[in-house]
C-alpha cells in the first residue's frame, strides 16, 4: 500500500454555535487523486482550508507529509507550503501578469533562482498544462477553462508532493471540464503528484477519483468514504445514493 501523506483525525470546526463538521477522519495516499465531495454548504472548502493551514479545527489534528500546517510558523511553515500547491476555485491569478510571470511568482517568492531561469520553467509549467503558446498572455486574454489550467501550473510552480483543487470544473461547460479532468489525470500519472480535489461535480468525481469522502451538511460531518463508482452502485444511505443518482431526496 502506497505512503499516507495526509491523516485526518477526529476534524470538527464551529463558528460560534454553528458546527459545520465533526469526527472528520481519513487519509490520503501518496500518487493518488483523492476527492472530497458532497452538496453546497456541507464544508467541503472550509476542510480544504484546515489541511492547507488557513484554518485550525476546533478540535482533531490534519497532518500534511507529517507536519500540522495550522501550528508552524515562520521559516518551517514557509518550508511546508513549499511542498504543496493549491489552485483556488476562480484561478487567483494576478491580473497585471502575464500566465508565465503569473507561474513564476512562487519561485521569485520562495526561491534564488535567477529570472532567465525562472521564465525557463515557468515556460515548461505552462507546457505541462497545454498552455505554452500562451505564456504571454494577461487573464483576461483567456477563457475560463484555461484560466484553470493555468492556476494549476502556478500551483505546480515549486513542484509541490500534493495538490489541492478547489471546484476545478466551476463554471465550465461540459467540454471544457472533460478536459481538464483528464489533464488531472494525466498530471497524476505522468508526475506522481498526489491531486486532493475538493468538487460537487457528479461527473469529475466519477471521471477522475481513485476514493472520496462525502460530507453532508444535515448529517454535520462524514458520511460516506470508498471508491466513487462503489458508492454509486453499492451504498445503502440514502442521502449518497441520491446525490450519486442525481435524485431528490424524498422528506
Amino acid at each position: 500500500m502506497a505512503e499516507t501523506v495526509i491523516e485526518a483525525e477526529g476534524l470538527a470546526i464551529s463558528f460560534g454555535s454553528r458546527t459545520i463538521f465533526r469526527d472528520v477522519s481519513f487519509e490520503v495516499r501518496r500518487g493518488e487523486i483523492f476527492v472530497i465531495l458532497g452538496g453546497s454548504g456541507c464544508g467541503k472548502s472550509t476542510l480544504l482550508k484546515i489541511l492547507i493551514g488557513l484554518l485550525p479545527p476546533s478540535t482533531g489534528v490534519a497532518r500534511v507529509l507529517g507536519q500540522e500546517l495550522t501550528m508552524l510558523t515562520g521559516q518551517p511553515r514557509r518550508a511546508a507550503l513549499a511542498r504543496i500547491g493549491v489552485m483556488w476555485q476562480q484561478g487567483a491569478l494576478l491580473g497585471s501578469l502575464n500566465l508565465m510571470q503569473n507561474v513564476a511568482l512562487p519561485m521569485e517568492q520562495h526561491t534564488r533562482l535567477p529570472p532567465d531561469a525562472r521564465d525557463v520553467l515557468a515556460r515548461a509549467k505552462l507546457g505541462l498544462v497545454g498552455l505554452g503558446d500562451a505564456a504571454t498572455r494577461l487573464p483576461a486574454e483567456i477563457s475560463g477553462g484555461m484560466l484553470k489550467r493555468a492556476g494549476i501550473a502556478r500551483a505546480m510552480a515549486l513542484d509541490p508532493q500534493i495538490l489541492f483543487l478547489d471546484e476545478p470544473s466551476a463554471g465550465l461547460d461540459p467540454i471544457t471540464s472533460a478536459g481538464l479532468d483528464e489533464l488531472i489525470m494525466t498530471l497524476a500519472r505522468d508526475t506522481g503528484t498526489t491531486f486532493v480535489v475538493v468538487t460537487h461535480e457528479l461527473q469529475s468525481i466519477l471521471a477522475i477519483g481513485d476514493r472520496c469522502i462525502m460530507l453532508d451538511k444535515t448529517a454535520q460531518g462524514m458520511i460516506a468514504t470508498g471508491k466513487p463508482t462503489e458508492l454509486r452502485d453499492s451504498s445503502e444511505i440514502p442521502t449518497v445514493r441520491a446525490f450519486f443518482r442525481r435524485e431528490v431526496l424524498e422528506q
